[in-house]
Formats: C-alpha cells, structure tokens, sequence
C-alpha cells in the first residue's frame, strides 16, 4: 500500500468530500490508494465479489496507474464494468472505451469477470437489455468516475441526463461540446470523426454504486468541476447530481479546483 498522500486542502460540499492535490500524479495516486483501501476493505468477506464500474476517459490514466501498482489485491474476485461505449465505432479502433480499460487496466490486473458494452450490437435496446441485467444482478460496490467538460457523467449530456431516469442503460445522442472534448482530449483528430451516438449508463445506475470515486483534473476541467460543486443542483450541469450521494470522494487537481 502506497504511503499516505495529503491533499492541499480538503472541502465537504453538501454529502461530497472533495480532496485537492498539486498536482494530478498526486491526486491519481492518493485516489488508487483510497480507491484500493476499499477494495481490500470489501474482500475480505470472503464469500462475496466486489463488483466495479470504471470510466474509460483521458482523466482517469493516473487512477489506473495506481491501481495496477497497487499490491495485496486479489482481483480475480472483482467483477468489472464499464460506463460507456460509443455507437457503431469500429471493433480495431483504439477509441473504444472498451479497449482503454482492457489497455490501461483489465489485461494488466486481470479481474475475475469482465463484461463490456458492445457498441456494435445489432439491436441497440436488446443490448441496453442485456447489459442492464448485469447491473442489476447484485449492487455495485464502487464507481469510479469523471466529470465532462459540459458537466456530463458517463455519456448523460445536459440534453438527456434524467435524474429519475427509469432504465439503467441507454442510447443517447451526444452533444457537440461532449464531442469536442473527445478532439480536446486527443482521442480523435477531428470532430467529424467522432461518433454521433452512444451507450451509456444513466445517472441513476451510477449513484446506486455504494462509494463513489471522481477523479477530476487539469484545467479543462475547472469550469465543470466549479458548477458541480457549486451550481444548483440540475441537469443543465448533470454532475451536480453527485452531491446528493452519502458515500462520494471527489479527487482533483490545483489546475482544475482553481487554487
């Protein structure tokens, strides 16, 4: 286990504990090392798994880092899950979230059960289906997530986020400035190649994780992380929703908390 790392300044917004870092190689490992501590925390009742969601962004590499250092951890009894999948984006391309996280974690640790979004399913709801019934097969235990420069999280922009959203999976059209992060970001080199259209998990399936983790740096993402600490709670900023949830850490950098 890592040593313990100090954050520059700690904050409780509403229910959300927000921990400053100086930077975001600080705040990645002060987040593998909180997000590890309740991994072990959770395994050692033998008898369960400990089911995890994990966001496929830019944000999250140094969280991942972390955790692939991280010692003592028996992942062959954590189920993964991912958040998001783009619509129709070819099975090679490396913009598939789900070959970031079997990149940047999952062939690296190896959990014990790994399901994927399938974005080239022929039948959108079926899928959304499908996918929905894993969820719902026991609770998840912990999500791990980032906040978009529009405020979204996962793919629930501003114009479909649903704070009472009824299903757990969806499709959902994307919108432009959650596009043009995916550029920003250096995913895709243009906007015309990023996909119109996407799976994502509802915000509603994301705050029925039991402890959340966001992992929010750099200054792109000031502006966003200013209006879900401090905007009234809507979906014009659908991040705002995390405040509300009794078991969230909000990790984040000087760039982004705006020192």
């Amino acid at each position: 286990m890592n040593d313990i790392i100090k954050p520059l300044e700690t904050h409780r917004v509403e229910q959300m504990s927000v921990q400053v870092y100086e930077d975001r190689n600080l705040m990645g490992a002060a987040a593998a090392s909180q997000v590890a501590q309740k991994i072990r925390a959770l395994l050692q009742d033998s008898a369960r798994q400990v089911r995890i969601v994990f966001a496929a962004a830019p944000s999250q590499n140094e969280l991942y880092e972390g955790l692939v250092r991280e010692q003592g951890m028996d992942w062959s009894r954590v189920n993964a899950f991912h958040m998001d999948e783009y619509i129709g984006l070819a099975a090679s391309a490396p913009q598939r979230f789900g070959r970031f996280l079997t990149d940047r974690l999952y062939s690296r640790v190896n959990p014990g059960r790994v399901e994927l979004l399938d974005g080239l399913a022929a039948d959108v709801v079926q899928e959304c289906q499908r996918y929905s019934a894993l969820l719902s097969e026991e609770p998840i235990d912990i999500v791990c997530l980032g906040i978009g420069e529009n405020g979204h999280i996962a793919f629930n922009d501003p114009p479909v986020a649903n704070f009472t959203d009824p299903q757990l999976v969806k499709a959902v059209e994307l919108e432009e400035a959650c596009r043009r992060q995916q550029v920003n970001d250096g995913c895709f080199t243009g906007l015309d190649e990023v996909p119109t259209h996407a799976l994502t998990l509802t915000v509603p399936a994301l705050l029925a994780g039991r402890h959340l983790y966001g992992i929010v740096p750099g200054v792109s993402k000031r502006k966003a992380l200013q209006a879900a600490l401090h905007d009234s709670i809507s979906t014009a900023c659908p991040a705002t929703i995390l405040r509300t949830h009794p078991e969230i850490t909000m990790f984040t950098d000087r760039a982004a908390f705006g020192l």
